[in-house]
């Protein structure tokens, strides 16, 4: 009985141990340390203008579209709609004029 508490408690010690240690490496991600020819200098990042910043790289760019749309055979192709949700590219084909629209996401997937 005595052999089996002082299991649980090695147990217990060790799973909260684990706790705060993840803890702590998390909350240390905001810290950044830059080493140049002024020396070693801290810089705290702020992730909401960080994440603004990177929210321009994940839309899908125009002449991303546009080219993935030439790639899939339309001639004389532009950019005709620009929306939240999607990017709409019109040109030309074999068979007359066409129409692709694509999602505004990272990598203009095709809707």
């Amino acid at each position: 009985m005595l052999k089996t508490l002082a299991n649980m408690g090695v147990a217990l010690a060790l799973t909260f141990g684990a706790v705060t240690t993840t803890a702590q490496i998390a909350s240390a991600q905001d810290l950044e340390l830059r080493i140049g020819p002024d020396g070693v200098r801290p810089v705290i990042r702020d992730r909401d203008r960080d994440r603004d910043r990177d929210r321009r790289r994940d839309e899908c760019s125009p002449r991303l579209a546009l080219s993935i749309a030439r790639d899939a055979g339309l001639r004389r192709a532009e950019v005709t709609r620009i929306t939240r949700r999607t990017v709409t590219v019109q040109g030309m084909t074999r068979r007359g004029p066409e129409r692709m629209v694509f999602a505004n996401e990272r990598g203009c997937p095709e809707l």
